[in-house]
This record gives structure tokens, sequence and C-alpha cells, in this order.
């Protein structure tokens, strides 16, 4: 079958032996919470996927990782999301090296997260509406010593909560120069005073495990902080950050749609008209989202925001076509399939839930209207 080939293949490439792994289990048993996809997306060495293979890992382009995330979403939606949030963290301390930002231990992170398959969580604020996604929710004091950090606050929801080795938080602290300053914190997941806490009580997409995590009154070591500069002056790297963010989740999202177009295709649902709308769909929206990594790719740090406003009008067009697509497919799957099987409702349910990532699109079309007509783009 041609529809999905180039997508598991780039998979099959970048993880030998997991796509298979994957269809060898069942949906719903990868859809749970302890579900076993995580740790078998750890074990094949997925965490350093985005990591330069200067510092041990496989260094894949936008385009690569966006075609890996669609074919996995395809497979096991859950783990398509929770490794985004992994993904999104990795990508922006790699573009903080790039940037030449941070402190300089940056690179040994790379290395230890590829060479020890670690799972990184992220405590940035792509999950909340309004904020930049270097907001930060952490109330941060000196130690009494100074030496250190002490955080406290809380991130919910917060994907791989529980299977996480790391987890990276933006934070506000007293600047090297005066005023105030933008840095990162690595904070080691058995740190003492980090706790879990049931959150997520949706069935859909519970395997993601983005439950409550609680800083109580955190340490870490300043060596463990990447001081970046005033927030004003990190307008590249939060773009950079967001183009990733939403290149990697809308590619997940749109791979379960495909997932239900896969099952019409393979039980010869529909006629040859129907069943061809659901590729145009489909390959419609994979294809924007290519043209935004190539521009990734390419991209001139001073175009960040023109890429980023084509990456929200691409982000809400793979919306359309998830909402057309889904419909579709489960229609033409029939009643006995819905009835027989979780599997169409639940990858129908989970394909939608694009639409609670900020920004919406009703809160952002003031300002991709404003865009168009010449205006920065201010979201």
């Amino acid at each position: 079958m041609n529809f999905l080939k180039r997508e598991r293949g780039t998979l099959e490439a970048a993880l030998p032996s997991l796509d298979a792994t994957l269809a060898g289990l069942s949906l719903a048993d990868m859809e749970k919470p302890g579900n076993p996809a995580i740790g078998i997306f750890r074990d094949v060495g997925g965490s350093g996927l985005l990591i330069p293979k200067e510092y041990g890992g496989a260094g894949l382009s936008p385009l690569e990782a966006m075609r890996v995330q669609f074919a996995i979403a395809s497979r096991a939606p859950s783990l398509a999301i929770a490794t985004t949030m992994h993904h999104f963290s990795v990508a922006t301390i790699v573009e903080m090296v790039a940037m030449k930002l941070g402190s300089g231990f940056e690179w040994m992170l790379l290395e230890a997260i590829a060479k020890q398959k670690l799972l990184v969580a992220s405590g940035f604020a792509e999950g909340r509406s309004g904020a930049s996604i270097m907001a930060s929710f952490l109330h941060v004091e000196k130690s009494q010593d100074g030496d250190s950090f002490v955080l406290t606050g809380s991130k919910k929801p917060c994907s791989l909560a529980h299977s996480m080795d790391l987890l990276t938080a933006s934070m506000i602290v007293e600047g090297r120069k005066g005023g105030t300053e933008l840095a990162v914190a690595i904070i080691p997941a058995q740190t003492p005073g980090i706790v879990r806490r049931p959150f997520w009580t949706n069935p859909i997409l519970a395997g993601a495990e983005s439950d409550e995590v609680y800083l109580d009154k955190v340490e870490i070591e300043e060596k463990l902080v990447s001081y970046l500069g005033s927030p004003g002056e990190l307008d590249a790297l939060q773009s950079r950050g967001f183009l990733w963010f939403e290149l990697l989740i809308s590619a997940s999202y749109l791979g379960m749609a495909a997932g239900l177009v896969e099952r019409v295709l393979t039980r010869g649902k529909g006629s040859a008209a129907e069943r061809s709308q659901l590729g145009i769909e489909i390959f419609g929206a994979l294809c924007a989202l290519e043209g935004i990594a190539h521009a990734m790719t390419n991209q001139d740090p001073e175009e960040g925001r023109d890429e980023l406003g084509r990456a929200l009008f691409v982000r809400y067009a793979v919306q359309n076509a998830i909402e057309n697509t889904a419909a579709l497919a489960t229609e033409l799957l029939g009643g006995m399939a819905y009835i027989g099987t979780s599997e169409p409702s639940y990858l129908y349910a989970a394909s939608h839930c694009l639409v609670f990532h900020p920004p919406g699109r009703f809160s952002a079309f003031p300002a991709l209207a404003k865009y168009l007509e010449g205006e920065p783009l201010v979201i």
C-alpha cells in the first residue's frame, strides 16, 4: 500500500523495528496509563532523534522528524503526543546551542540524553493560553547559601509525568547584569520535592501520562540552569521553539486521522471517489506541513515571525483536514465497525484534540488577519 509508505519508511530508517513492534500491539493497550509504548520508544533510542550526530543523536531534520511523528501517531496516538513534548524540549536545547545561548553545559546534556536514552518532559508553557512558550510557572528563590535555586510551582498537564528522566522549565531569575533574566532549569526527575498528582481523567490520550507535576521547594544547583538573557531578546529562540511545537503536534494529530483512513483502505470501504477524497485531505495537509519543515531547515533567523505566521495558518488547515477526514472515514467504516470495536471512535476523538492546544484558532484569528494586512504577528 502506498498510503503511509514514505512516512513509515522514514520511521523505519530512524528507529528500525519500532513500527513493526507498535503494529503488533493493540491500540487499547498502548493508550492506557502505564502502557509499554513509551518504554519501547526509549529502548530503541528514540530520545536522541533530534539531537545532532556530533552529540550522539540521529540528527533528524524537521522534515524527517515530522514524518516520524506522523507515522508513530498512526499506530500509537498517546506515544506521539508524549514524544512530541520530549522533542519540543530537546529541540529548544538544540536551538540554544546553535544560537550560542545558555551556560555552556547544554551540549553535554544533549550527549547524556542521546547516550543514556533519557526522556525529557516539557515544563514550558505550550499548554497555557495566552502565554509565551518561555513563560514560567515557577516561583524561584535563591537558597540560603546562594549556590542553588529553590523552585515551587505546578505544571499541568505535563506529558511523560511518570516516565521522565528530566524536566525542563523556564524561570525568571535575577539577572547577571541587573534586572531580570530568563533561564531554563534542567531538573532531574528524582530530585526531592517533585510530586506527581493525578490530573488527566479522560481515557482519550491517557497513555501520554499527562498528569500534574508539582515542585515543592525543589532545590537545584546553579550549574543546572542555563541563563538566556532578557526575555525581550529571545524572539528568535521562542519563534523556533514554537515552530517545532506546531510542526510536530500538527503532524501527530494528522497521523491519528491517517490511522482511520488506513482502516478504510484496508477494508475496502467506500467508493473510489470517497477513498480518493480521504487521500486528498491527508496528503494536502501533509504537504503543507512539509513546506513548513523545509522552511525551518532553510530559515533566516530574521524571518522567524513570518515562518511562525505561516505555520499557524498551516496548523489550522490541518485541523480542518482532520475534521473532514475523520468524519468521512468513520462514516465509511460503518456502524458495525463502530459497535464492534472502540478503535474508530477512539481515533476520531483523539485526532480532534489538536483544537485544544493554544493558540486556539478563534483567539488567533484577529492577530492572523492583521498579519495578512502587513502588521507584525503578535500571538
